[in-house]
């Protein structure tokens, strides 16, 4: 097991996380830009806008296929040289993009530029996690949530001018130069971890995941990650064809709408920074998800009654990304804790089943929404957060038990 000095939250140990949420935007922002722009590039290529969901989720198949190297890696080269390297590499990807011919060639730089998203989950987060004690992780996660969150928020409206004024060209561009500025930061405000592990053969990776894989606290809760996220991310996939060429709304009107689903998710992890210290660690996340089967529940009444869809759409995913924001954290550092291997093994593999679920998931809800429309998304939302009242919910009730029985608060 890896053993690191950790640090109390201040203003000069901020510095880090902040250049990273600036990388963890350029990541994010290059998803939540581009699909609303999805109908004028697959405009662009001739091809039918059915390919739209493709580039989000080739984007996190990318993140997810990649993952094992990097965690692995990070535990023995240095968490800060692989994640300057995979930043660099991100850089390129966006540069390259202006160079496609068509839609084949758009997909396969999406699947190599999703390869970013792995640099945060498999070495950045584990970065947080070792660097910080157990509750400011989690308020230093929220944090860089909440900054990240803009790029969902801004995402769509940009994406929208990036339709009707300027070609979709420019947001891989500024994507590319906002990346390029968080690998300065990072460069100069990273803190070189110097870990306990031992210098061992490459082969030894395979032995690491073999015992991360065989913890079923870590599958649980792991599995679980996918389950609270998975609404909120069909929702970032679908709605550009939901919104715009279903409902009829304007590109404007779309941006416009995501300000209160994604402004839940922000409240959320607000109010998860204001409320951690005052119970116990998980009580967040039985709270939360009841929130989100509710505004699952909303969505189905929509689909019901068809007059009220939009209300029930945007009051309904408000609700779950209001739940996912106090919930997803803490959730998050209890499957990274769950296994005692090394945290960079431990966060690529959660990485890699995460985005294995993601696209597996949004590519089978995009062959769902093709055939029955609104009803597919609103199902599917329901049995994810539906699913996580059975296992998981148990392990995460066993987990408290044994945390209260150890006097942990």
């Amino acid at each position: 097991m890896q053993k690191v000095q950790t640090t109390a939250l201040n203003r000069s140990t901020l510095m880090f996380p902040l250049a990273l949420v600036l990388y963890e935007f350029a990541v994010y922002i290059g998803n939540d830009l581009v699909q609303p722009a999805m109908l004028a590039i697959t405009k662009d290529f001739n091809v039918s806008t059915d390919w739209a969901p493709s580039s989000m989720s080739f984007y996190l198949l990318g993140g997810a296929c990649v993952a094992w190297l990097l965690g692995p890696l990070s535990d023995r080269l240095g968490r800060k040289k692989v994640l300057l390297a995979g930043v660099m590499f991100f850089v390129v990807c966006c540069l390259a993009i202006l160079f496609t011919q068509n839609i084949q060639q758009f997909i396969g730089l999406r699947f190599l530029q999703g390869m970013g998203l792995s640099v945060i989950s498999a070495v950045g987060y584990a970065a947080i996690q070792e660097s910080f004690e157990e509750r400011d992780a989690i308020k230093v996660m929220a944090l860089m949530a909440n900054i990240s969150l803009l790029a969902p928020l801004l995402g769509p409206v940009l994406g929208a001018f990036l339709i009707d004024h300027v070609s979709w060209h420019w947001g891989f561009i500024s994507i590319a130069f906002l990346a390029f500025l968080s690998w300065f930061g990072l460069k100069s405000k990273m803190p070189e971890q110097k870990v306990s592990i031992p210098k061992q053969p490459i082969s030894y990776i395979l032995d690491d995941f073999k015992v991360v894989f065989k913890n079923k606290r870590f599958l649980g809760l792991t599995l679980s990650l996918p389950l609270i996220a998975m609404p909120l991310m069909l929702w970032i996939a679908l709605s550009p064809v939901m919104l715009i060429e279903d409902l009829g709304l304007s590109s404007m009107q779309y941006g416009l709408a995501q300000f209160p689903v994604l402004g839940g998710l922000i409240l959320g992890n607000i109010v998860l920074i204001k409320i951690i210290d005052r119970y116990p660690l998980g009580k967040t996340t039985m709270i939360g998800l009841p929130i989100m089967l509710m505004g699952t529940i909303i969505l189905l009444l929509g689909a019901i009654w068809q007059q009220y869809l939009i209300l029930c759409l945007i009051l309904g995913m408000s609700l779950v990304s209001f739940g996912e924001g106090i919930s997803f954290s803490v959730l998050y550092r209890f499957t990274l804790m769950s296994s005692e291997v090394s945290k960079g093994t431990v966060a690529a593999s959660v990485s890699m089943l995460m985005m294995f679920a993601f696209f597996i998931i949004i590519e089978a809800s995009r062959e769902l929404f093709i055939h029955f429309h609104i009803w597919a998304y609103v199902l599917t939302c329901f049995v994810l957060i539906a699913l996580w009242f059975s296992f998981p919910r148990m392990e995460l009730k066993k987990i408290m038990q044994e945390r209260k029985a150890r006097g942990e608060f």
